[in-house]
């Protein structure tokens, strides 16, 4: 099948031969997409020279007719965004490793389709006569795009020899050269699924009973009381919030401590919403501007309705075991009603690298109560996000993402893989983010 692809670099090389050969195979997905292993068959034709001489090096084709595992079903794979690289193992006359590697060449790979990777190629030096035969080993798939990711096959039986080389003695020497080329051994793998686990980013001290107004600890009250005696800085509760996500992959449940506050501007407040005491380290490299979270904070008691409250997509990129931490999310509370306001989180939204993920509480539980004035065009009767919040902190944003996964022991929200590549779904990796308390 790919007759003439092998090219023999020795001078005296033989007529190139290919052979195929079918393996079972075990492909493990990247650690961030929380995926299984995959089970599979290799499927390989190997393109080598059937003869040759001492002091020859010969070059070796290692052609894909069928990858293990498939585009998992969450993203579609850009052209030119995949390179196989593997091993290919030297027997007989002389042993050794072969590193093979193939360009980032391929068509776009919809999401559920077969992989398609390009051919790999490595050179061998030949130093002793004899035959030396060439079996298939482990591989990996490198994908660039949202991130880079790998995923990594290796042979679950014993494999077949696919070529064998005839090696002479001659008295002229080949050419001479490294025995490998200089390729790189690393495999890649296959994305398959997207982050997990909610960062937090608030340092924000837990207000102390004189600052909340005497909070009496309980769920349907806030840590203050704003509108009266001048003051204008309110501190809410800090709250377990039982969050139901819709993600990419699947539902996932999880519980984040989240805290609510508020700053009076004229008849209206400011707020910040804090994701508290969840941080967790980057499985892998997370570029900047890729990841978006907002929220509908949900009023109760006096006044009824949404604000829209919303953080700033990462600045920076996130280098792979780098903290990860979810910013303040800001945006203007507009009053429509006169009396005791209540402030909850709502549904929480991260966008990120073109996925959305959609939590929404379980129960309400309340951060924070004010003393409220309505106001023209305020929030009571208004409905959602943008009529309730009387304007929003930069305004909503469509372009961010996120990824999820479950709780579990762990109840920081390990299901809201806010940090980039929660979406990573290279092809469908999913982050899962392994929380961890904060470092003060």
């Amino acid at each position: 099948m790919l007759g003439g692809a092998g090219v023999l670099l020795g001078v005296s090389a033989g007529t190139a031969r290919a052979a195929e050969v079918a393996y079972a195979t075990e492909c493990i997905p990247p650690a961030i997409s929380g995926l299984p292993p995959v089970q599979g068959t290799t499927k390989v034709e190997i393109t080598a020279p059937a003869e040759a001489k001492v002091g020859d090096e010969v070059e070796v084709v290692w052609k894909f007719v069928q990858a293990a595992s498939k585009n998992p079903n969450i993203l579609d794979l850009e052209a030119n965004t995949v390179q196989p690289t593997g091993t290919l193992k030297a027997a007989g006359a002389q042993t050794g490793d072969i590193a093979m590697q193939g360009p980032r060449e391929n068509p776009p790979i919809p999401k559920n389709t077969d992989m398609k990777l390009s051919d790999m190629k490595g050179k061998l030096k030949l130093t002793a006569p004899g035959e030396v035969t060439l079996t298939p080993d482990a591989y990996n798939i490198n994908v660039n795009k949202p991130i880079s990711t790998d995923t990594k096959c290796a042979p679950k039986e014993t494999v077949n020899k696919a070529a064998t080389i005839k090696v002479k003695v001659t008295d002229g020497g080949g050419n001479s050269g490294g025995t490998t080329g200089d390729l790189p051994t690393v495999i890649p793998t296959l994305p398959t699924s997207v982050p997990t686990g909610l960062p937090t980013g608030s340092s924000s001290p837990t207000p102390s009973e004189s600052e909340t107004g005497g909070d009496d600890g309980g769920t349907s009250t806030g840590g203050g009381t704003g509108g009266g005696g001048g003051q204008t800085d309110f501190t809410g509760k800090e709250v377990q919030v039982p969050y139901e996500c819709k993600t990419p992959i699947g539902d996932k449940n999880a519980t984040s401590p989240v805290q609510i506050n508020a700053k009076k501007s004229g008849e209206n407040f400011d707020l910040t919403v804090q994701f508290k005491k969840s941080v967790m380290d980057s499985p892998a490299d997370i570029p900047k501007d890729s990841v978006k979270p907002s929220m509908e904070v949900a009023l109760g008691g006096a006044d009824k309705g949404t604000v829209h409250v919303e953080g700033p997509t990462n600045s920076e990129d996130i280098k792979s075991g780098e903290p990860i931490e979810i910013p303040d999310l800001t945006g203007t509370y507009k009053p429509g009603a006169s009396g005791e306001s209540t402030l909850s989180p709502g549904v929480l939204t991260i966008e990120a690298l073109g996925t959305t993920t959609t939590c929404t509480p379980a129960k309400s539980e309340v951060s924070l109560t004010l003393d409220t004035t309505e106001q023209a065009s305020g929030a009571s009767g208004g409905g959602s996000a943008g009529g309730s919040a009387g304007g929003s902190a930069g305004g909503s944003s469509t372009n961010g993402g996120l990824a999820a996964t479950g709780a579990e022991d762990h109840g920081a929200l390990k299901a809201l893989g806010l940090v980039a590549g929660t979406a990573l779904l290279l092809g469908g990796a999913v982050f899962t983010f392994m929380p961890r308390r904060r470092v003060r």
